[in-house]
């Protein structure tokens, strides 16, 4: 009987994975180039040099806490969630040839670390949310949706996004070490402000070799370390149905509207920020989304977004290229083969308060934007509404989308005052 239902699970399985691989092919065969030919430049090669190197950790201070606290809240395998975290960083650096990062989906992470939900709930929910983006890529509405959202909404959802990491960095990153703590942050925090820029000393490199001679000599166990040293493969995982209905259910519903909104529109509207010459669209920015989810949860990888924080983080501190992800990808990577097992141990080592400086100049760098609609004060007053609403209220991402681009079309038709 036991022989009979594992043959009858396998079954579904593998029924589930065909419907995933057979959506992928149709939907790569008929889906319309990003730019036509002759208009597509060509993509830069990624330059591997001390800058982009730094810019590799730029990030991190979003990441790491994300995925240690997701492994730790659930049973999902390290070394899966590791390795193919970094490899899809890898293949986004190749893929884009600027350093547009590769995140852990924020509203998954915290369900999952709230609720401790299993790994199957949180892999069949990538498949779910990956599905629902790729929907939204072929039938056309995310494009609308770009065209629809105005400009000073999507910078309030940055200036959210901005006052979130910044709440986390001094709330919670900066105090974590008491008075040592904080002087070691004093220090960081000079350095970074001295060096941002620089084209010898990159601020980052400086910055986290403080952080990692301060916990090699003061932090690490390293008998523990040693016996953590081993090879792991991530291990192969086909969701179930029902595994996906509850996913959906639980974590891709939460997930879509901030999805859209940071992941999708706000990195998009960076990317042309910082590369004019290199114009992305939200589709394509939308098809790796979902084609990055529809895989990954074959291989136990946590589910993953890019991020206007992420993209913004990589080029504060020298990112200009995909190098900068492909380098902070192979990091991971490499973790996650040789030493998954003390990832736990690996993140008390390196000290919080100077991920909590790095995070506080991404948050800077994100408010900033703010400044090219500064000019107009019926846009400024909409964008500090929606990233108050984005960065205090529950679904507040959702929220700010909607009252925002209400808000600015009111006030540009005079029914909520003349746009000034």
């Amino acid at each position: 009987m036991e022989a009979h239902r594992q043959i009858a699970h396998r079954s579904r399985s593998l029924a589930v994975l065909n419907v995933v691989l057979d959506l992928l092919r149709r939907s790569l065969s008929y889906l319309p180039p990003v730019l036509p030919p002759a208009s597509r430049p060509a993509r830069p090669r990624p330059r591997f040099n001390r800058h982009e190197l730094a810019g590799a950790f730029g990030d991190l201070g979003t990441t790491l806490p994300l995925l240690i606290g997701v492994l730790a809240a659930s049973d999902l395998d390290p070394a899966s969630v590791l390795v193919v975290f970094g490899l899809l960083q890898v293949a986004s650096g190749l893929g884009y040839g600027l350093p547009m990062a590769v995140q852990p989906l924020k509203a998954f992470a915290a369900l999952v670390i709230s609720q401790h939900l299993p790994a199957r709930v949180v892999l069949g929910g990538g498949l779910a949310i990956g599905g629902a983006m790729l929907l939204l890529t072929l039938t056309g509405l995310v494009d609308r949706l770009a065209r629809l959202v105005p400009r000073p909404v999507v910078r309030g959802i940055q200036l959210g996004l901005a006052l979130q990491l910044a709440t986390l960095a001094l709330k919670e990153y900066v105090p974590a070490d008491g008075p040592a703590g904080y002087a070691l942050a004093a220090v960081a925090l000079g350095l970074t402000g001295a060096l941002l820029g620089h084209r010898r000393w990159p601020a980052a490199l400086v910055v986290v070799a403080l952080g990692v001679a301060y916990g090699l000599l003061l932090r690490l166990d390293w008998p523990t370390a040693y016996r953590a040293l081993a090879p792991r493969l991530p291990r192969w995982h086909v969701p179930t149905a029902a595994d996906i209905a509850a996913g959906a259910l639980l974590l891709a519903l939460p997930q879509l509207p901030l999805s859209l909104a940071n992941s999708v529109l706000a990195t998009q509207r960076v990317a042309l920020d910082y590369f004019p010459d290199r114009p992305l669209t939200v589709r394509r920015i939308s098809l790796t989304y979902a084609l990055m989810n529809l895989v990954s949860p074959f291989f136990g990888g946590f589910p993953v977004c890019h991020g206007s924080g992420g993209l913004v983080g990589h080029y504060t501190f020298g990112g200009r290229t995909g190098g900068s992800v492909v380098l902070a990808g192979g990091l991971f990577v490499g973790v996650g083969l040789f030493f998954s097992q003390g990832v736990a141990q690996l993140t008390r080592v390196f000290p919080l308060p100077v991920l909590g400086v790095l995070l506080l100049f991404e948050a800077l760098t994100l408010a900033a934007l703010l400044r090219d609609v500064a000019g107009t004060r019926a846009h400024l007053r909409v964008a500090l509404l929606v990233g108050l609403l984005a960065a205090g209220l529950p679904y507040g991402y959702l929220v700010g989308l909607v009252v925002g681009t209400a808000a600015h079309y009111a006030l540009g038709r005079g029914w909520a005052g003349r746009d000034e």
